[in-house]
């Protein structure tokens, strides 16, 4: 959500922003968020004034009454009345302007850099760099859940009996790679000054509307029925919500978070749930990183996070690219944002496995989180980033791994939490 003083006074820098992200529909936001604010503004100078009226008069009541002047005091008492109550109505006014103002503002995208490359839509992103050799093995790669199935790694069909398309058992060798990623990913976090966290796994509708948009919410957001509680798409969600209405003194900054959570996702609107596949799944398991800190420095903490993840793959034999986010992809709340995709040798291709995005100052504004300033509290910005989704990360990570005998290379980072083992047997 972006400073109604914005919309105030350069209401054209945010209507050209809106016209960046191709989203002409949500042009006419900006004339009704001026005409409410409007409203509001005079709404209030109105109480202001009438609450001033009101102490003027109650001064007159005083002197009035001092001097025995019964009848004009009992007068005043009377006029005062008459703010009072048009003070209840104009503050119910007041309150309903408000929210109406706050309700079209969430639905206004934030400003994106303007480092941000213009384009429609995720296939007008722009790749940044790669990092690892894109191969091909000589032999031919198998489909993932064939490789899992011939590990005795994964049970689909026992799954869909019990939650249907999107789940899955693992089981054996991959239950345990897939724990082990986790488990390397948390220590690679720690070891990079990161504070490790188990958050919430459920969160109130308040902390959801502070951390996603409408959209996201409709599209990702399982709802807990009878209950004010969400299950969490990411422990992102969970992590900035730590810091609901808190003023964080500048010493306690930058707040660097890794945090670990099963994750539940609708996927309305996605590509669709695979039958016989991991790549998108109702459930999952992640490794996140948040990051609070000072506006300045979150330029600098951007780079810094994507760069972790890319240096978390290669640490694992997987080749990676960085793709900048266009325009037209970006997400509403978004500054900027970086996907990182891995290599399918089987695919011979990228597909994502993680994404950087900085916030700015959106979440927190909505959250009402602050950083206590000399000359008056300000808004910190917000990042977070994926460290790794096993479902996605074993994808790649068999792929790019496998020995034409079916068997899989487990790279040193991973055998201490492998039992010491340098490969999984067929």
């Amino acid at each position: 959500m972006i400073d109604i003083k914005l919309i105030r006074n350069e209401p054209e820098l945010v209507r050209e922003n809106i016209r960046k992200k191709f989203q002409e529909e949500k042009l006419p936001l900006v004339d009704k968020a001026i005409e409410l604010d409007c409203k509001h503004r005079e709404v209030v100078a109105e109480a202001d004034a009438l609450r001033n009226h009101r102490n003027t008069k109650s001064r007159e009541i005083g002197s009035f009454m001092a001097q025995g002047k019964k009848d004009e005091a009992e007068e005043l008492k009377k006029e005062v009345n008459e703010i009072n109550t048009r003070l209840e109505s104009l503050k119910v006014l007041e309150n309903e302007l408000f929210e109406k103002v706050r309700e079209v503002m969430m639905n206004i995208p934030n400003i994106m850099d303007e480092t941000v490359p213009l384009g429609k839509d995720d296939s007008e992103n722009v790749e940044v760099a790669r990092f690892g050799e894109a191969y091909a093995p000589d032999f031919e790669v198998p489909y993932h859940i064939d490789i899992m199935e011939r590990l005795k790694g994964i049970d689909l069909d026992s799954a869909r009996k019990v939650g249907g398309s999107g789940f899955y058992y693992f089981k054996g060798d991959i239950a345990r790679l897939h724990s082990a990623l986790l488990s390397y990913a948390r220590d690679f976090m720690i070891d990079k000054g990161f504070t490790y966290y188990i958050p919430p796994f459920m969160i109130r509708s308040s902390v959801v509307t502070g951390v996603m948009s409408f959209e996201e919410m409709h599209n990702m957001m399982y709802k807990i029925e009878g209950e004010d509680l969400y299950l969490i798409g990411t422990s992102e969600h969970s992590m900035i919500g730590k810091f609901i209405d808190t003023i964080i003194k500048p010493d306690e900054l930058p707040q660097a978070l890794t945090s670990y959570s099963p994750c539940f996702r609708k996927e309305v609107g996605a590509h669709g749930i695979e039958e016989r596949g991991v790549y998108r799944v109702h459930q999952f398991e992640k490794q996140e990183m948040v990051v609070v800190c000072e506006p300045r420095e979150s330029a600098q903490w951007f780079e810094k996070m994507y760069k972790y993840t890319i240096e978390f793959f290669r640490s694992l034999n997987i080749p990676v690219r960085a793709l900048e986010c266009c325009t037209g992809d970006l997400a509403d709340l978004k500054v900027k944002s970086i996907d990182i995709e891995a290599w399918s040798p089987r695919q011979q291709r990228y597909f994502e496995v993680g994404s950087c995005s900085n916030l700015g100052e959106a979440q927190a504004r909505r959250l009402g989180i602050r950083i206590k300033g000399e000359k008056g509290n300000y808004f910190p910005h917000t990042l977070n980033n994926t460290v790794v989704t096993p479902p996605r990360a074993l994808i790649t990570f068999l792929e790019n791994n496998l020995n034409e005998d079916g068997s899989v290379n487990l790279p040193e980072k991973l055998r201490q939490y492998m039992g010491g083992k340098d490969k999984i047997l067929s």
